[in-house]
């Protein structure tokens, strides 16, 4: 039976070109007052003004009352580490008494001890952690996701947190999109033999992945404590090879690791860029690269160099924002807060930090054509928030607005 969603004050379609937004394109938004939405099945039907979807609507439809409120696309959070076991919060105790991220690393902790964890996890576990991590997500208004494994750094539990990802899919309601991180730093069993690590993930651990198609992308993490740029180029193109999108962790703490690389290989993404030069950006933009801007990060380790968002702007980048959900060094799973430090932070308007978080991220998932805008023949991912405008997103900062939660089509209960 046909949905229709009426009385709509302020329908965010983001309708626009086929491909991301770009310059002034980000502060297009496709907005129809007093309108309405016709859904068939998991797809939109068909968008117009309130009168216009009313007169079209089939008889017996189900019928919606939006009660004058803002609805936008759902959000598309294109990086997280969605799946692993326990959390930090002793480390987090550290950074307020002032520990860097890096001395903690260096001590055992950061990343290795979320190994530790997640390695002794079961499947069950872990899949249950990892759904209370996605309904967070769920509530506050995501309704596709990347995610990455990266917490096993051996076989067999890189592979266990792909299989969490991949019954995630099959639970539903979200998208999950699978992405091996098994570069994300040297386990400690292979400290003094780097080349043999990375040895395993180019020559087996890839190859296997692929054929059981359990990742969509391969990303690296490129720094100095974790790999340097021919490691990364090693992994990378192993993952080119058997047919793996690219990602990479890039220029987060240092210029020159990373990014570059990223524009060289032809990659989706180069996420981070804290730390990026204007000609490294020139060259992703060249090589149509979309950075993946993860302000949360900064915020939760107490720093303040945020990437240079309106820099990419005024260069035509196509910019995406996310959560960078982690157990560490951005413990941040609401994307409307994103949203509030993109516009306090890094200056982007609410409607570039809008048009970021959604189609922009559907494209660099390679998604642009189902999801990210409410548009004939889209999946119909949207959201009926509590408020008239969608400046209010960003503006009301970490407010408990429970947005209603469309996926396909059909309202989510979580």
């Amino acid at each position: 039976m046909p949905t229709v969603i009426v009385n709509i004050g302020q329908l965010v379609t983001l309708a626009g070109p086929a491909r991301p937004r770009v310059s002034a394109e980000l502060r297009d938004l496709g907005i129809v007052e007093s309108a309405a939405l016709l859904i068939e099945g998991s797809k939109i039907a068909a968008v117009g003004t309130d009168a216009e979807i009313r007169r079209s609507a089939v008889p017996g439809a189900e019928v919606i009352d939006a009660e004058g409120r803002s609805v936008t696309p759902g959000f598309v959070d294109a990086h997280t580490h969605l799946v692993f076991a326990g959390n930090r919060a002793a480390e987090f105790e550290q950074r307020i008494a002032g520990a860097t991220y890096q001395q903690i690393a260096a001590a055992g902790g950061g990343i290795l001890r979320t190994v530790a964890l997640t390695r002794a996890a079961s499947e069950d576990d872990l899949l249950a952690a990892a759904r209370r991590h996605r309904d967070w997500m769920m509530r506050t208004g995501t309704t596709t996701m990347e995610a990455k494994s990266g917490y096993g750094l051996d076989r067999e539990t890189e592979l266990k947190m792909l299989r969490v990802i991949q019954r995630l899919n099959d639970d539903g309601p979200t998208q999950v999109v699978p992405t091996l991180l098994a570069a994300h730093t040297v386990p400690p069993e292979f400290k003094d033999r780097r080349a043999e690590y990375v040895r395993f993930i180019a020559e087996e651990l890839i190859p296997e992945v692929a054929a059981a198609g359990l990742a969509r992308y391969c990303d690296a993490f490129c720094d100095d404590h974790a790999f340097t740029v021919e490691e990364t180029r090693t992994v990378l193109m192993a993952a080119k090879r058997y047919g793996l999108g690219l990602r990479v962790h890039a220029e987060q703490f240092r210029a020159g690791t990373g990014a570059a690389l990223a524009a060289e290989l032809g990659a989706a993404t180069a996420d981070h860029l804290e730390t990026v030069t204007e000609e490294t950006l020139l060259a992703l933009r060249e090589a149509q690269v979309q950075p993946i801007l993860l302000p949360g990060s900064v915020f939760a380790l107490s720093r303040t160099n945020y990437p240079p968002a309106r820099k990419m702007i005024d260069q035509g980048l196509a910019i995406v924002l996310a959560t960078d959900f982690n157990p560490g060094s951005s413990p941040v799973p609401s994307m409307p807060f994103i949203l509030s430090l993109a516009c306090l932070e890094m200056r982007l308007s609410p409607a570039e930090a809008l048009s970021a978080a959604t189609i922009n991220a559907a494209w660099s998932l390679g998604l642009g054509d189902r999801v990210g805008s409410l548009e004939p023949g889209k999946q119909a991912d949207f959201l009926i928030h509590e408020f008239t405008d969608y400046r209010e997103l960003a503006y009301f900062v970490a407010a408990a607005n429970r947005p209603r939660v469309f996926i396909a089509g059909k309202e989510s209960t979580t």
